[in-house]
């Protein structure tokens, strides 16, 4: 009996497995598109679409021809056109400094003022002895005035008379030499005040009030400030000597112009003309120094400032433009990927003229009116078929433009073939909707005769 219900329980049991395996098998081919052969949806249609993908979606942009500028860049110094390191003349206690560390200085100006007691009382000396030396003077020259009578008659000898004239000779020379001291004198006295030589803005002042300043050269052989000119201002800077000739034949023309930048993507800080070319090419570098002048009265550069120098030689009338995006680099040099009339891509080597900002101007490969791909997908071969996404975008917009104007209604009330109803609700004079964009004109009754039953006879 127990073998019996055992026997039972275990056939139960695998019926009930069999009948989970069973429901969970017939679950799984529904969701996974199997039929009853046991072959999926997907393969078979896998099967029927095998072949090439569709054509890829690219951004690209066309090659432009306008007007861009032949350019020579390089990075430069800005340099003071007159630089001046002040000194003092003479030795002596420094006991003023007249102006503010920085401050900007006219020609003339009172900058530092000497201890000069000691040279004023040289002065003074000098003052006596030309006034006692010009009293002899005078006084001789009376007592040679007075001698000349008497020589005529004969009362005095010439050479009592000749001496009398030595004697005015000599206290002349004597006045003359005296004259020379006071203004030495005088000259020292000057050096006690120093002024600016110059217009420019001052540096840092080496040597304070109080202290010993010695003639020729500051504390330690420093000068006591070095003013620098401003406004205008050099900049100097060097190019390859490939470049030179062009720039010497074009350095008299209008277009040219020289253009400097403190920061490479930003604005021009100020313009200017060539002014300099040195006289020799530097045999280590193959580099030439040249030297432009600017008008800088805001003072936005300032000396020692490195800075770019962007020389714009003459205007390219014509020149073929794409933007950077677009080129790419190769082992064989630049290329970019051009789009065909038949859609498909094309490697193009292309020569790189320059660059100006975001846009490269090509001197060959490239044609104006070419597209360019400028956004490069991973998948993207030489052959490949592509479409243009703005072309994409153009036809959408157009067919936005086709699909509202088909919400219009006919004149006579009708639906038309998007099967909107009428906007009081109301159905076509037929009373059914079209199918398949046709209609069965509804029928009308005659008038006073009755309607026909569906599928009977009129009575």
């Amino acid at each position: 009996m127990k073998r019996v219900i055992m026997l039972v329980v275990f056939v139960c049991l695998a019926a009930g497995g069999y009948g989970a395996w069973w429901w969970m098998q017939q679950s799984s081919d529904a969701s996974t598109g199997k039929g009853a052969d046991g072959k999926s949806a997907e393969g078979k249609s896998k099967g029927k679409g095998k072949g090439k993908g569709g054509p890829i979606v690219v951004k690209a942009a066309r090659a432009v021809a306008k007007p861009m500028p032949v350019l020579v860049e390089a990075v430069g110094t800005v340099e003071p056109e007159h630089s001046v390191q002040v000194r003092a003349q003479i030795s002596g206690v420094l006991q003023s400094v007249l102006f503010k560390e920085g401050d900007l200085v006219k020609p003339g100006q009172l900058l530092f003022q000497i201890d000069g007691r000691t040279l004023e009382a040289q002065y003074r000396q000098a003052q006596a002895q030309l006034a006692r030396d010009q009293a002899q003077l005078e006084n001789a020259k009376v007592q040679q005035d007075r001698l000349a009578p008497l020589l005529k008659r004969e009362f005095i000898t010439r050479q009592e008379f000749d001496v009398a004239v030595t004697s005015t000779k000599s206290l002349e020379a004597t006045v003359a030499a005296d004259r020379a001291l006071m203004e030495q004198a005088r000259i020292q006295l000057d050096y006690t005040k120093i002024h600016a030589p110059i217009s420019g803005r001052t540096g840092a002042v080496a040597v304070k009030s109080g202290n010993l300043v010695a003639a020729g050269a500051g504390t330690g052989g420093v000068p006591l400030v070095t003013i620098n000119s401003t406004d205008p201002i050099l900049v100097s800077f060097s190019i390859p000597e490939r470049q030179l000739e062009e720039i010497r034949r074009q350095q008299n023309e209008k277009e040219m112009r020289i253009e400097i930048l403190t920061d490479r993507a930003g604005r021009p800080a100020a313009e200017g003309k060539l002014v300099f070319i040195d006289n020799t090419i530097t045999p280590q570098t193959g580099t030439v120094l040249l030297k432009t002048r600017v008008i800088n009265k805001e003072e936005l550069l300032w000396p020692g400032q490195f800075v770019n120098v962007r020389i714009v030689v003459r205007i390219e009338p014509e020149a073929v433009v794409v933007p950077d995006a677009a080129v790419q680099p190769g082992q064989d040099g630049s290329f970019v990927y051009l789009v065909g009339e038949d859609s498909r891509v094309k490697i193009q080597p292309v020569k790189v003229a320059r660059q100006i900002g975001r846009e490269v101007v090509i001197g060959s490969g490239v044609s104006a009116g070419d597209h360019v791909i400028t956004e490069i997908p991973q998948a993207l071969q030489a052959g490949a078929q592509v479409r243009l996404a703005s072309g994409d975008a153009a036809g959408e917009k157009g067919k936005g433009k086709g699909r509202k104007g088909k919400g219009k209604k006919d004149e006579g009330g009708k639906q038309e073939d998007g099967g909107k109803k009428e906007e009081g609700g109301k159905k076509d004079d037929g009373g059914k909707k079209e199918e398949g964009g046709k209609k069965e004109e509804g029928r009308k009754k005659d008038d006073g005769a009755p309607q026909a039953k569906p599928g009977g006879k009129a009575s």
